[in-house]
């Protein structure tokens, strides 16, 4: 049932998987133990929608709560070196899109962390698994679905 993957995670994102778990198990639980025991006074369960309803989000909460317990149990921090002039995960690397002539910036960050709409793109994506390693003033091909890219990278913080 769990992975026992490690799962690459910054020290701000632990804290709020932590906070979250925290909030899952003190508030939401006890606020949806106390919508069925409601819906169970209504009586006939058969037919009750509130009771499905609140049994459903029961499962959903139990389910994002193993999630998040297995995810910081198996959770390796990441601890980015500053004066690295070789892109890691957890640096910010600035690179230069040849295709669109444009800068674009992304965090590079573990798989769970991972928010491509945001700039904070995986370790493990195509993108993010070409920068690793690459130095500033690089070119680097990435290979996507959607075809090749070419990065120039600027600078790495």
């Amino acid at each position: 049932m769990t992975e026992n993957k490690e799962v690459i995670l910054s020290k701000e994102y632990l804290e709020k998987l932590e906070d979250e778990l925290e909030y899952l198990k003190t508030k939401k639980r006890p606020e949806i133990a106390e919508k069925i025991k409601v819906a169970r006074s209504f009586g006939d369960l058969s037919e009750n929608a509130d009771y499905d309803e609140a049994k459903n989000e029961q499962g959903e909460v139990e389910s994002r709560i193993a999630k998040v317990e297995d995810m910081i149990r198996n959770a390796k921090t990441i601890e980015v070196n500053e004066n690295s002039d070789e892109v890691g995960v957890g640096n910010t690397v600035t690179v230069y899109d040849e295709e669109f002539d444009e800068d674009l910036e992304y965090k590079i960050v573990g798989t769970a962390e991972s928010n491509p709409l945001e700039g904070y793109i995986s370790n493990e994506s195509p993108v993010g698994a070409a920068l690793i390693g690459k130095k500033v003033n690089e070119r680097v091909e990435v290979s996507t679905p959607n075809g090749k890219m070419y990065f120039v990278i600027k600078n790495i913080k």
